[in-house]
């Protein structure tokens, strides 16, 4: 009797034992490693969240050279935004010749601003398309003034997040005068950060308004413009250093959108 009761306790552990390796091969893609050492590359963590369903509505600012551009491209690619620029829309619709467009090119043509109602309608226009209302939308730099929120407010437009780059001036000035453009291929160089070939250096230009001097301008002006228009999303807010690797900015940025 004890040697069949051994044979038959042996014979549970053996069935439960192939069971656990056959869960453990079923499941592994299934299960997080928490040993010390072994956690998965971030970009790979990042890809397995899983995103609230819905259309995400997200605004963003930063100043010239934050890196912004960049960070939208990102963002558009990851998680399918129509990506919306106000200063895209507007000589789009210049070029176009809209209603919108040719009201606008008088104010240009005399070297007036814009009006907000002009540029608001494009916007809002652009935003109640099927397209940007069933994938979400990312709204590039817009609005700029607290007269701007209030008019897309009245039009129902709402971010579920506003995401304001913070990068020092002093950064964004060493950004700006390092700028290389090569005519021939309309690459984009920097001199520190990312040097041209040698054998194309002789051809570069560098754009009229990449001086010092008017960086430190086009920098009050974005100062102003923020200032003015964060008090409207306060609570949507999310600063982000815009002064890390363009990968560290994107994973934080993905980790507030995975969460609205």
């Amino acid at each position: 009797d004890d040697g069949l009761d051994n044979h038959a306790h042996l014979s549970s552990h053996l069935t439960m034992a192939t069971f656990t390796i056959a869960a453990s091969v079923q499941f592994a893609g299934a299960r997080l490693d928490t040993r010390r050492g072994s956690a998965a590359p971030r970009s790979a963590r990042r890809a397995a969240v899983v995103t609230n369903a819905g259309p995400k509505r997200v605004m963003i600012a930063g100043a010239p050279a934050s890196g912004k551009g960049t960070q939208c491209e990102l963002i558009v690619e990851r998680y399918g935004l129509v990506h919306i620029s106000a200063g895209d829309l507007l000589r789009a619709a210049v070029a176009a010749g809209t209603p919108a467009g040719v009201e606008a090119k008088d104010y240009m043509d005399r070297g007036d601003l814009v009006p907000d109602s002009c540029v608001v309608t494009m916007v809002v226009d652009a935003l109640n398309v099927p397209d940007a209302k069933e994938k979400g939308w990312l709204l590039d730099g817009y609005p700029r003034s607290a007269s701007q929120a209030d008019a897309i407010k009245a039009q129902g437009i709402e971010p579920d997040t506003f995401l304001l780059l913070d990068v020092p001036d002093a950064k964004l000035v060493e950004r700006v005068v390092g700028r290389r453009l090569d005519p021939e291929t309309g690459k984009i160089y920097h001199l520190t950060f990312s040097p041209p070939p040698s054998d194309i250096a002789g051809r570069l230009t560098q754009r009229s308004d990449d001086t010092e001097e008017k960086a430190l301008n086009r920098l009050k002006v974005h100062h102003s413009n923020v200032n003015a228009v964060v008090g409207k999303y306060s609570d949507k807010l999310r600063n982000l250093n815009g002064d890390r690797a363009k990968g560290e900015v994107f994973d934080e940025i993905c980790g507030i959108i995975d969460s609205m």
